[in-house]
């Protein structure tokens, strides 16, 4: 199964910049898209329903903001959305897919804010997610969770450290949250693959020409259930890939 996930920052302006050819052309099975900032109602019917897929949006109460999508080549057994906590699920953050036991997770975690005034409710929302994912590792699900988690992890995952240690993204209890994923046996699947890899980002601010000099983040992920480690056989990131400050990640899993 290939898996990829994107922030596309905006689906109708990313449909603008070719989207549904790199659609075509990326060979998913599954795609997530995060800040999609758009109800379906919103959407041209060819990005809405593009022929040979099956799709699923959640969107932010607030217009234009938040939002996410699953891009699916089979119908998957269930869709749902949220997880069940309102001050959270209004925002449209998550959205599932389950395909038999395989539960896979497109999510749009919060950012702090350039004043980190939203940091308290981005580390509730990491927090509250991982009760629910764990919940359904108990229940004998696989779970992926892909998406846009808003904070690099290491300092091998931003090319300036030391500048941004007072950053929302990098900040310390930031990054601790992320760490108690991976006590709790979470894989995050491109550092599984790729342990010392460096210069690998998936976000660039738009600003003095950062993508093109690699002045990046990588913020973008799949942290899949420990049940799942086994069948990561690749791992990917896809700067190459124009459309959003983002671009796509992938993840391959054998079946």
């Amino acid at each position: 199964m290939k898996i990829r996930s994107w922030n596309v920052n905006g689906l109708r302006a990313c449909a603008g910049k070719g989207f549904l050819d790199w659609l075509e052309a990326s060979k998913a099975d599954v795609l997530l898209l995060q800040e999609t900032k758009a109800r379906r109602d919103q959407l041209d019917p060819a990005v809405r329903e593009p022929k040979g897929w099956t799709t699923a949006f959640a969107a932010g109460e607030r217009p234009g903001y938040s939002g996410v999508a699953v891009y699916s080549r089979r119908e998957p057994n269930e869709i749902v959305e949220g997880i069940g906590i309102p001050r959270f699920d209004r925002e449209g953050r998550v959205l599932m897919a389950r395909y038999g036991r395989l539960c896979v997770l497109s999510v749009y975690f919060p950012n702090g804010g350039n004043d980190c005034a939203r940091v308290p409710y981005k580390l509730e929302f990491y927090e509250a997610l991982r009760a629910h994912c764990d919940e359904l590792r108990r229940r004998g699900r696989q779970v992926v969770i892909g998406g846009d988690w808003n904070t690099a992890h290491r300092e091998i995952d931003l090319a300036r450290p030391k500048e941004n240690a007072k950053t929302s993204g990098f900040l310390p209890e930031e990054r601790e949250a992320l760490d108690v994923w991976a006590r709790a046996g979470w894989v995050d699947t491109f550092r599984h693959v790729h342990p010392g890899r460096a210069g690998a980002y998936s976000w660039w601010t738009y600003r003095a020409g950062a993508r093109e000099r690699n002045v990046g983040w990588r913020l973008d992920y799949h942290f899949v259930s420990p049940s799942l480690r086994a069948r990561v056989k690749g791992a990917t990131i896809h700067p190459e890939v124009a459309g959003s400050d983002h671009c796509p990640v992938g993840l391959d899993l054998a079946d």
